[in-house]
């Protein structure tokens, strides 16, 4: 009996664990991403202070501390720019499109390479049987 009910109890958390890493993956899947803009406008109107912050959240849709996480970034970028600081930090998701537009460059380049030396030595192959 105490064999059964071990199992029985292992089937459970089995699937108790499966439903929450099903939830935790849509969760994860259906998260809203917010544009840098986006990011910006909603600190903006934090800023003017015709809305309390709490409020501003719960019609944007986020918490408050990711707000005052955006907050301070917006204030941290605005010190280093006026400080005279240009460079800019890319984010992951434009670091990854210029990496794969660089590779796809890269394969044009090689292909283009290999075209002109094909194209050279059939034109000295020619040439030299002539």
């Amino acid at each position: 009996m105490k064999g059964k009910f071990q199992t029985l109890k292992s089937v459970k958390m089995t699937r108790k664990k499966s439903s929450e890493s099903l939830v935790r993956d849509i969760k994860r899947k259906t998260r809203r991403k917010f544009s840098s803009e986006e990011k910006i406008r909603i600190v903006i109107d934090g800023l003017r202070g015709e809305t309390s912050i709490a409020e501003l959240c719960r019609r944007e849709g986020i918490a408050q501390n990711l707000y005052y996480r955006w907050s301070k970034d917006f204030m941290e970028s605005g010190k280093k720019r006026l400080s005279g600081d240009t460079m800019r930090e890319a984010n992951t998701s434009e670091v990854q499109v210029l990496k794969k537009e660089n590779a796809q460059l890269k394969e044009v380049v090689a292909e283009l390479v290999l075209r002109n030396h094909i194209l050279k030595k059939s034109m000295n192959g020619e040439n030299s049987s002539e």
